[in-house]
């Protein structure tokens, strides 16, 4: 009797959110120790420095203070890919997928933390959900390496044109935006092969793997979930919107687009506009766009892409839930309905304090920045905590000069912009109900 009290006094129970976070912060720590080995990288490297990258490669950002190709090792590289993998990927899955290696059923405690953590409403679905995860990302990140050492061995010698091809795809499907090369992806502007490709795995990447294994197994578009149609119709939608937009704002900017010929224009806005999406990567040189592509590319930093995904941001269905709830009152209807169905007003509060979460934290952020960072722009400021806070990792080029407390705030940003959804989300998958009614209060809204 005696022994079985000392097991439950010594058993620690965590909720799922505090797992996590334990998790990510593991990972992080242990990354920041192998990139700080002397085999890791070449001259000196500052522990803060391995503390930025390590975090920005967990939570799958992609912000960088030194030219992760020069200053560090191959060593250090495959640290960094496996990191962005991890991050990707989730700590949750692996720790899941561990579980599943000894047993073939998880306990029902397991079960409900792998729920809450993938975002996922049947407990029968959460093995079969991870296992879909961990065999799309392998596949795709396979065939991006493949397609991608066949385009870069035009340059390079097989080994090179292999490991950055590996690289690349696990960088890109996982929405980590790290790059090997200095200026990200402008050497590369007009090379169409790999432009289309990266963003082909980027968005891939950021649909979702729930969204992706509804296609798979309905194969017709009659017959996807009413979530799938969703998702995709609007990840479409913005994606055409965005390329359109990007497009015209930058077509006659002589640093941009207006040099180039039409079919690079083409695809580089098309690149530019599916990138800020949770990518990173870059084709374009990001200070020299227009202030109003600027504050465009924000916005889409900020919806992010889709749920259980490996891109950050508010996600795509909280959006639209979002603008159709909006429309919906509006127009004075009583239910809100997608695709002949109706949503429930909790998936509608659930949107609400997304975006609102999300908005605190950007705003504590760029706060934080303006008192650190007086003197830098305010515009490049708001992108810089947008793109930490959404998991981004794109940047108009200021991370390198920000003074160490400002790299710590991004480090805090970063963080709390993987694990904030996964918390929030947790926190209103479990209702404190009453039986308490209280009498309705007239409150004057607008």
């Amino acid at each position: 009797m005696n022994s079985l009290q000392n097991k439950k006094q010594n058993t620690i129970n965590l909720s799922p959110p505090s797992l996590l976070a334990l998790g990510f912060l593991g990972f992080i720590l242990t990354g920041t120790l192998l990139l700080k080995l002397p085999i890791s990288h070449h001259g000196e490297l500052s522990w803060l420095n391995a503390l930025f990258t390590a975090t920005s490669a967990v939570t799958i950002t992609g912000l960088s203070v030194v030219n992760v190709g020069e200053a560090y090792t191959t060593f250090g590289q495959v640290v960094i890919m496996f990191l962005l993998q991890c991050g990707g990927l989730g700590f949750m899955t692996f720790a899941i997928l561990a579980a599943l290696s000894l047993s073939s059923n998880l306990k029902l405690k397991q079960q409900m933390m792998a729920q809450e953590a993938i975002g996922q409403t049947s407990l029968t679905k959460v093995a079969f959900t991870i296992k879909g995860v961990l065999l799309y990302s392998l596949f795709f990140e396979a065939l991006g390496t493949v397609i991608l050492t066949i385009a870069w061995m035009q340059e390079y010698d097989f080994s090179r044109a292999f490991f950055y091809a590996a690289f690349y795809s696990v960088s890109a499907f996982n929405n980590g935006g790290f790059s090997l090369f200095p200026n990200s992806l402008m050497s590369f502007a007009g090379h169409y092969f790999i432009t289309f490709t990266i963003s082909m795995l980027y968005i891939i990447g950021g649909i979702g793997f729930v969204v992706l294994m509804d296609i798979k197994r309905t194969r017709r578009w009659k017959k996807m979930s009413p979530n799938s149609k969703l998702i995709l119709s609007t990840i479409a939608g913005l994606n055409l919107l965005a390329f359109l937009v990007i497009w015209a704002l930058e077509a006659n900017n002589p640093l941009t687009l207006a040099s180039m010929s039409l079919g690079d224009q083409a695809v580089n806005a098309w690149f530019h506009a599916t990138v800020p999406r949770s990518s990173g990567f870059n084709s374009l040189d990001m200070s020299s766009i227009t202030d109003a592509s600027s504050l465009f590319t924000i916005i889409l930093m900020f919806i992010g892409g889709g749920s259980l995904s490996t891109a950050g941001g508010i996600k795509v269905g909280t959006f639209i839930i979002v603008v159709l709830s909006v429309i919906t009152f509006l127009r004075r209807s009583e239910e809100l309905r997608v695709f002949n169905h109706s949503v429930s007003k909790v998936t509608s509060f659930k949107a609400f304090a997304v975006v609102s979460i999300t908005a605190i934290l950007v705003f504590l952020g760029l706060f934080t920045l303006l008192i650190l960072e007086p003197n830098k722009n305010f515009l490049d400021l708001l992108f810089e905590a947008v793109s930490a806070a959404c998991t981004v990792g794109l940047s108009r080029g200021i991370t390198s000069e920000l003074q160490p407390a400002s790299l710590i705030a991004l480090i805090l940003l970063m963080f709390a912009g993987r694990l904030g959804p996964l918390t929030l989300a947790y926190l209103i998958a479990t209702p404190k109900k009453t039986r308490l009614k209280h009498p309705p209060a007239d409150i004057q809204i607008g």
